[in-house]
């Protein structure tokens, strides 16, 4: 599908995900780093594993800097109840001078809900859990009294404090690789974030054929249909989990498509790989927000050196 002109000409941004660092020590030089190059957010997972917790690590990179954004991808809504979550949401953006980017997600990894001891709901129960949540959330945020009685949470006349900074709230980044989740995305979020389906609570081959240029055209066409009067002002963003500078990448793709489930053609193809020289990517970046719309690039942080050329390059252009 052919986007918006209002998506085909929005800045791009670029977001970092700081996981998997070797040290916690490491996240203060890596956010003043990305504010350096024209990184427009730090981001952090919410995972039970080796990954630091969200919401402190947030705070560090906020304080550490003094332009970049910081953001969640994603809160996972089964580990908090959304007044908590709420009020930490706003701390955050009001200790940071208001510059908090807010994800949410229903969770997804096996691993972590095992690890807790945590049901893992069906996706349909999650999703709607979710957006429950977050419908609560952003009432919060608008600091008047909430009542809510609702199939997963109950409220009685709860005023939030602090509310957040950024009126009338953070901007709230919403992704995922279904449909269900990607239509809640459309009616509810500000940024919508594609990433391939995780259903079977991993990353591995059977999310490969998800991540694909026709895949995307056919996540964006469920965006379109729930919410076609919002269509045009929502950011899109993408997960990029494959991102190698290389002056040979038919090789490269030809090597790594097998382990994802994709032709070597697919895999050069899908939104989330970033492979080639420099120029290529950057081209890469530029072809794909005129055909599907994407501005906001989602990189790991291991990744961002080799693409500091292009993040200066096309930060905000």
């Amino acid at each position: 599908m052919t986007p918006p002109d209002s998506q085909r000409r929005r800045p791009f941004r670029f977001s970092v995900q700081a996981s998997h660092l070797e040290a916690p020590e490491q996240l203060r030089p890596l956010a003043r780093k990305a504010e350096d190059i024209g990184v427009s957010v730090l981001t952090v997972a919410d995972h039970i594993d080796d990954q630091l917790s969200p919401i402190a690590a947030l705070m560090a990179a906020a304080d550490a800097t003094t332009t970049l954004r910081v953001g969640s991808l994603v809160f996972s809504n089964d580990y908090r109840h959304p007044v908590l979550l709420a009020k930490e949401a706003a701390t955050i953006d009001r200790l940071s001078g208001g510059r908090l980017e807010f994800g949410l997600g229903a969770g997804w990894m096996l691993d972590d809900y095992r690890g807790a001891g945590m049901t893992l709901d069906r996706p349909s129960v999650r999703i709607e859990r979710m957006e429950e949540s977050l419908g609560v959330i952003r009432r919060l945020w608008s600091g008047e009294a909430v009542t809510h009685h609702g199939l997963n949470y109950d409220i009685d006349d709860l005023a939030l404090t602090p509310t957040p900074s950024q009126r009338p709230a953070p901007p709230v980044w919403v992704g995922g690789g279904g449909r269900k989740v990607l239509e809640v995305a459309a009616r509810c979020a500000d940024v919508v974030h594609l990433n391939p389906s995780l259903t079977a609570g991993v990353i591995d081959h059977r999310a490969g054929p998800t991540a694909t240029a026709e895949a995307t055209d056919r996540k964006l066409g469920w965006i379109l249909d729930a919410a076609p009067d919002r269509f045009a002002s929502l950011e899109i963003g993408v997960r990029i989990h494959l991102a190698l500078v290389t002056d040979d990448r038919d090789e490269l793709y030809e090597a790594l498509a097998g382990g994802f489930g994709l032709s070597a053609d697919e895999a050069k193809g899908s939104p989330h790989a970033l492979c080639g020289t420099v120029e290529q990517i950057a081209d890469d970046i530029v072809e794909r927000r005129e055909r599907f719309g994407i501005s906001n690039i989602g990189l790991s942080a291991s990744s961002m050196d080799d693409l500091r050329p292009v993040i200066e390059r096309l930060a905000g252009s």
